[in-house]
């Protein structure tokens, strides 16, 4: 068990019969009282995300989460198929599963997959992706400067915002966190 006050972004813990990760956890100590650790926990099973207040002598089960490198191949009809490059099993995740994950993925990208008991909850991406813009609208001359930015969509299905100077054909690199252009690949 884990008290309260240990827990750090990053961690993954089992509470109320889910697995959630730790994303922000905050050390709170009000006037009167006891001490307070204030969390926000993204459930791997669903990809929600709640805030919960623990008091100090709170105890949480951890979640050994185990991560498997699998390679992504193909998509058919919503099933992703990814492949394990030591044994060269295969396996298969519905778009439910992957919810927004699935726009990043493109052939042969490696990923890790997230296990907990035997249960598949998702990936884990590299933090920048190169991606193909497939189509975008050439840059206005005299508008290629500064903030500007336009759509562009990309090869995975993506339409990310670029500056005005990537044209059509170029690989560029997208966060895989927050979904934004980065740079030129």
């Amino acid at each position: 068990m884990i008290g309260a006050n240990d827990l750090k972004i990053g961690m993954t813990i089992q509470f109320e019969n889910n697995i959630y990760i730790v994303l922000d956890s905050e050390h709170v100590k009000p006037g009167k009282g006891i001490s307070l650790r204030k969390t926000k926990l993204k459930n791997l099973r669903t990809g929600s995300i709640t805030e919960h207040t623990f008091n100090s002598d709170d105890k949480v089960e951890p979640a050994r989460i185990e991560k498997k490198k699998m390679q992504f191949l193909y998509e058919l009809n919503g099933i992703y198929y990814f492949m394990d490059n030591n044994t060269f099993e295969q396996i298969d995740l519905s778009e439910s599963i992957l919810g927004d994950d699935a726009k990043l993925l493109k052939e042969n990208l490696d990923v890790d997959i997230m296990f907990f008991e035997g249960e598949m909850l998702g990936i884990n991406l590299p933090d920048k992706i190169a991606l193909k813009v497939v189509h975008t609208e050439p840059g206005v001359k005299g508008n290629t400067t500064g903030t500007a930015m336009k759509d562009a969509t990309l090869e995975s299905g993506l339409v990310v915002k670029v500056p005005m100077f990537i044209e059509q054909d170029e690989m560029i690199l997208v966060s895989s966190k927050d979904r934004k252009y980065v740079s030129r690949a």
